[in-house]
């Protein structure tokens, strides 16, 4: 290939990667930061590979619709009009960028004061709502996400989805805006755990970013 020609495919690889409607954020850690709950290969696989997929699959089903002009959320509340292929796409790319950041290597974290009160008021103790986000994940049958909601009146719940629903899809079962979700699709867990989701859904808690999710839940109770 000459020289013309690879200049003109780098000029176009850059011009789409700037003008694409939607991109994916930089994780905020190295792949290998979760090891013992989440491996650097499967770190790594999921984020350049299925993640990436997801968000590039969205900005070619969305290229010269009116759609490259709306948000996000804009887009998945009327999913149910729209087609399979931005439904799912749509959905995977929202799902992954939030759930980057509710997992963090940093140990020990805790929901603040606010959100405590809240799980315990709702769930008796964060380990109930910690066995009902797990038990949520090991009972969606193939692939889906467990999540940690707040609905419109500022309560919280826990649900599933499947697939790459979430609970900002007017198709969803429970709506409202997800503070936490937890990825069950195998390829968030198999490299490490096989078929084994339950020791998954276990590990993953000792990585799970508190005060990601607190900031959250404070920012869903102003928009109520």
């Amino acid at each position: 290939m000459n020289i013309t020609k690879l200049t003109v495919i780098g000029t176009l690889l850059f011009a789409q990667s700037i003008f694409a409607q939607f991109k994916q954020t930089p994780l905020p850690y190295a792949y290998n930061a979760l090891e013992g709950s989440i491996d650097a290969e499967t770190m790594e696989i999921h984020y350049t590979k299925h993640a990436a997929g997801y968000v590039a699959n969205l900005n070619k089903a969305i290229a010269g619709t009116p759609l490259e002009k709306e948000s996000l959320p804009q887009i998945l509340s009327k999913v149910s009009t729209l087609n399979a292929g931005v439904r799912n796409n749509a959905g995977g790319h929202y799902n992954h960028e939030l759930f980057w950041t509710v997992l963090t290597p940093e140990k020990n974290t805790k929901p603040s004061a606010q959100l405590s009160k809240a799980i315990d008021k709702t769930f008796g103790s964060i380990d109930k709502l910690k066995e009902e986000l797990s038990k949520a994940g090991a009972t969606r049958f193939g692939s889906g996400w467990a999540w940690l909601v707040v609905t419109k009146d500022g309560k919280l719940v826990v649900s599933s989805t499947p697939n790459q629903d979430n609970p900002l899809m007017d198709v969803a079962e429970v709506k409202g805006t997800p503070i936490l979700g937890i990825d069950v699709w195998e390829h968030a867990y198999y490299l490490k755990y096989q078929n084994k989701r339950n020791d998954y859904l276990a590990a993953i808690w000792d990585i799970i970013n508190w005060k990601e999710v607190s900031k959250r839940y404070e920012v869903a109770l102003r928009r109520k």
